[in-house]
């Protein structure tokens, strides 16, 4: 192989590991988005989950959630 042949395969080589680095770098702050947005829709579940449950406990005492005042 000539000089320059092995020059060229280097510097292609060279290219290619900045390129995995760069790419190894997006998936790595795009898995920690994936976590962060899980995060969020699990306590948003669980904030429904509650609101629903808050819901069914008034429908339960007096058929819907707005309560007469005690003086009427």
């Amino acid at each position: 192989m000539s000089d320059d042949r092995i020059i060229e395969l280097e510097i292609k080589a060279a290219y290619q590991e900045d390129l995995l680095q760069a790419l190894n770098q997006i998936v790595s702050r795009q898995q920690q988005q994936i976590e962060r947005l899980e995060a969020t829709c699990s306590l948003l579940n669980e904030r429904i989950k509650s609101l629903s449950a808050e819901g069914r406990h008034g429908e339960d005492a007096g058929g819907n959630s707005y309560e007469i005042p005690p003086h009427y």
